[in-house]
């Protein structure tokens, strides 16, 4: 950004074009996301991918990066409209990740959840990318736990709510959100 705080046409094609990258590997992975169908949403040409990026796995990994921050400003919208309503800061991070509007949010959603099982499998510029991700979650959680709580437990619910995000998509419908809502229970129950 420029110091007038107005972006440069550079930055706001690079924003565009991770915008789109960040949908299509929630979408559909790390595969999902090829450079001519990404530049074609984000409206560019083909040819001005290299003026952004040095390579595919750069974008996606810049990808992640996006789709992190992005999911976590809306997570932070949806807690903030729950705490208005009485919720505490632990309760609000547990029923905005784990509701259906979550789970149905497959674009836009937590990135950790899309793309997790994906992870072992791609280069390290990918990875190291994801890996940023999974600590942001987990420091989100630590950063909610109610006082006295033991802060060590953050990787565990971290990994619960991301992996229950994940089987609740797969399953859908009723059957996710019975299981979304099984989870929320269960780790509201056990961090009060």
């Amino acid at each position: 950004m420029q110091a007038s705080g107005k972006s440069t046409k550079g930055e706001l094609s690079r924003e565009r074009i991770l915008s789109a990258a960040s949908r299509a590997v929630r979408r559909a992975g790390h595969s999902g996301a090829s450079v001519a169908e990404v530049m074609k949403e984000a409206g560019l040409t083909h040819g001005g991918f290299y003026a952004h990026f040095t390579s595919r796995d750069e974008m996606v990994a810049g990808a992640i990066a996006f789709a992190g921050a992005q999911s976590n400003d809306s997570l932070l919208q949806s807690m903030a409209a729950l705490q208005k309503k009485g919720a505490s800061p632990f309760r609000s991070l547990i029923d905005a990740y784990l509701s259906p509007a979550h789970m149905a949010a497959v674009e836009t959603g937590c990135v950790v959840a899309a793309l997790g099982s994906e992870m072992p499998r791609q280069p390290d510029l990918i990875r190291q990318a994801a890996r940023e991700r999974v600590v942001a979650l987990i420091r989100m959680v630590e950063s909610v736990l109610p006082a006295g709580a033991d802060k060590s437990a953050a990787p565990h619910i971290a990994s619960a709510m991301a992996g229950a995000l994940q089987m609740a998509r797969i399953l859908g419908g009723d059957e996710g959100s019975k299981l979304l809502d099984l989870n929320r229970a269960a780790l509201a129950a056990s961090y009060p």
